[in-house]
């Protein structure tokens, strides 16, 4: 396992998160050192994003200072605008002539009926604990679980939350990392029972080391349960240290979707909006182009899926959402 487990094993890469404990939601932001290449892939029926058309291989701006991911719904978009200004303060972004203006793409997910106060008037809280998350940045360990943008997380059965995972990539030197906030309308275990799907990937007992059930539990492929339009979404970031074009990030974020499949079900339906961004940090060369992107593929999608398990193994009950954390169980 990679020295911290965590999406901030990759160099240049910060997490910085804030929430409201009364409004049950928050924010997760990724302040990246210098801009990196990024790209993104919505696979999700009811996304929410900002800024995302610039990240298409075709657009303009070649690379990004930050990612930002918010609850709130369309509230929440307003997150990315806190962490804007607090890149604006320290001279950051893309050089229009004089003038510089930050980069700052971002997706939310859909946490308004969690039981928070969202009787918050005239203005949302999300541009100002997207400025908070920014300046708490740190390249080190974050923690996990019920904070930052996973803090009104919920999955089918239990709550969910924030997670996070690395990992070196078999017969190349690259590395991978993951960050996700798993508000999923399909359970994250297989039915009711401890084991979770992505059992298969886990590292070092990190979600608890149960493995795989003796047998496929009868209630694993059930249906999770009454059905809210638009009211999941998973949202996640993959990178690595890999040198990468904006088409081959692409391509990267397309890849880990597979994660959210492996430790989701069902995942992508039309009743999340699941987006996964890509980021390359641009330190390791690709000696073959196409079959070592194979790889960072392959293993961007378990990283994922473990960070997935992650999250919600470490999630903690809040007190407005009526669902139990796996740790209870």
């Amino acid at each position: 396992m990679s020295r911290l487990n965590r999406i901030t094993d990759l160099s240049g890469i910060r997490v910085g998160q804030a929430g409201d404990a009364r409004v049950a939601s928050g924010v997760t932001a990724l302040i990246f050192e210098r801009p990196f290449v990024t790209a993104v892939d919505v696979r999700g029926g009811g996304p929410g994003t900002r800024e995302t058309d610039l990240l298409d291989p075709a657009a303009t701006v070649p690379a990004v200072d930050g990612l930002v991911l918010s609850g709130g719904s369309a509230f929440g978009l307003d997150a990315a605008a806190g962490v804007v200004a607090w890149l604006a303060e320290r001279g950051r972004g893309f050089a229009v002539g004089e003038a510089r203006v930050p980069i700052v793409p971002s997706a939310i997910l859909f946490d308004l009926l969690n039981g928070g106060d969202k009787a918050w008037g005239r203005f949302p809280p999300y541009r100002e604990l997207g400025h908070a998350a920014a300046e708490n940045a740190q390249d080190g360990a974050f923690a996990l679980g019920s904070v930052g943008a996973g803090l009104g997380c919920r999955t089918a059965n239990l709550k969910g939350g924030l997670g996070s995972a690395s990992a070196a990539v078999a017969g190349l030197r690259a590395q991978v990392g993951a960050l996700v906030a798993v508000n999923a309308f399909g359970r994250v275990t297989m039915g009711q029972g401890p084991h979770f799907w992505a059992a298969p990937f886990e590292r070092d007992g990190e979600f608890g080391g149960l493995g795989l059930p003796a047998a496929m539990p009868a209630d694993a492929l059930t249906w999770p349960r009454e059905a809210r339009p638009g009211a999941n979404t998973t949202l996640a970031v993959v990178a690595t240290d890999a040198v990468l074009t904006k088409a081959q990030a692409k391509r990267l974020a397309i890849a880990a979707h597979d994660g959210l499949a492996r430790a989701i079900h069902p995942a992508h339906t039309p009743l999340d909006g699941d987006v996964v961004f890509a980021v390359s940090t641009g330190a390791v060369p690709l000696a073959d182009p196409i079959a070592d992107l194979a790889r960072l593929g392959a293993a961007a999608a378990d990283t994922l899926a473990r960070a997935v398990a992650i999250g919600v193994h470490a999630a903690t009950r809040i007190p407005s959402l009526d669902l139990p954390a796996w740790r209870e169980l």
